[in-house]
């Protein structure tokens, strides 16, 4: 009997994990017949679990909508786990899910065994996120657009572009990059029959569900990649390439990913790639790291930062005198009311 209910646990463990089964991979995955299968499904139907079949040799098993799905048992290590990614996310830029996440702590502690409770309050006391200044995402949308990327379904929505033009757009979408403050999602834009990279929260209606699609060859191998090069480098007037005399551990600590792409150059220098829409502003922020760095690329950048350069020597060089009524007749700071 034992053995049975574990089976039966198994089985709506794989359910949950994957859309839909077919009765030999079950049968596989389990370590049994079909028959088995087949018999267990009758016991979950029975216990009132919805399971839809579909027939043919592309048929399978389906946990259908609604099911009450029993509490998932977790071990000590996975407990915590769960509780460190729950404490993670709640400053997290999707609307609703730190409140929801709080709750879900909160609700995890009742249910710990007393064994646990120390550990978890010890971590809950312990650790402290910091909210990162991010742009919040409708997670109706992003359940939308989770749910086309799985059906390999296109999609039509409203998107409001950085000049603040709308449009309708219809896309085949690939996947949903979080880079912490946003949530990106890379698609291929039917009208435009090129890749594109959207802000999620720029979508102003959820997404509709349309024809499906055959997956197109990728526009890079890591997705991640191509979506930090989209939103570092091709948006902006200048694409900079910057050699800091500093090893790239150094340099991680001033760069976050969403700002710039950092390789190693060597065990003593680093590469910087970054987007910038001016010159100035970025040579006097990296010059503030007092980190000895050369402009490789664009040539402007270089020619710019020489101008400042003699601009900021002629200030060191300056003996100007101090305008009337900044100095007593000590030649001192003229103090101020006490």
């Amino acid at each position: 009997m034992i053995e049975t209910s574990a089976r039966l646990l198994q089985l709506l463990s794989l359910l949950q994990l994957r859309r839909e089964w077919t009765g030999p991979a079950l049968a596989q995955r389990m370590a049994v017949t079909e028959r088995t299968v087949r018999r267990d499904i009758g016991k979950l139907r029975t216990l009132g679990y919805p399971i839809n079949a579909s027939p043919g040799v592309a048929g399978g098993y389906q946990l259908g909508a609604g099911a009450q799905l029993p509490p998932l048992l977790l071990d000590d290590d996975e407990a915590l786990a769960v509780a460190i990614g729950l404490t993670a996310v709640t400053a997290s830029p999707v609307s609703g899910v730190g409140e929801a996440s709080v709750r879900a702590l909160t609700k995890l502690e009742q249910v710990l065994p007393p064994r646990l409770r120390p550990r978890f309050a010890g971590l809950r006391s312990a650790v402290t996120r910091m909210a990162a200044v991010s742009t919040p995402v409708d997670p109706e949308i992003l359940t939308a657009l989770s749910a086309a990327i799985t059906e390999r379904r296109s999609v039509a929505f409203r998107y409001d572009r950085h000049d603040g033009e709308s449009s309708r757009r219809v896309v085949e979408p690939y996947r949903l990059v979080d880079t912490g403050r946003r949530w990106y999602l890379v698609a291929f834009d039917r009208t435009r029959e090129d890749w594109r990279t959207f802000r999620v929260d720029r979508c102003r209606s959820v997404p509709v569900a349309r024809d499906r699609f055959v997956p197109r060859p990728l526009p890079a191998p890591d997705l991640a990649v191509y979506v930090q090069e989209s939103i570092t480098r091709s948006p902006f007037s200048y694409d900079a390439l910057i050699r800091f005399h500093a090893p790239l551990e150094e340099l991680a600590a001033h760069v976050p990913p969403s700002t710039g792409t950092l390789e190693a150059d060597g065990d003593h220098h680093t590469l910087l790639r970054a987007g910038f829409d001016s010159l100035d502003f970025p040579l006097a922020y990296l010059a503030s790291w007092d980190i000895d760095f050369e402009v490789l690329e664009p040539a402007a950048m270089r020619d710019r930062a020489a101008v400042v350069a003699d601009r900021l020597r002629r200030a060191g060089e300056a003996t100007g005198t101090a305008a009337p009524g900044l100095l007593h007749d000590g030649g001192g700071p003229e103090p101020g009311p006490r």
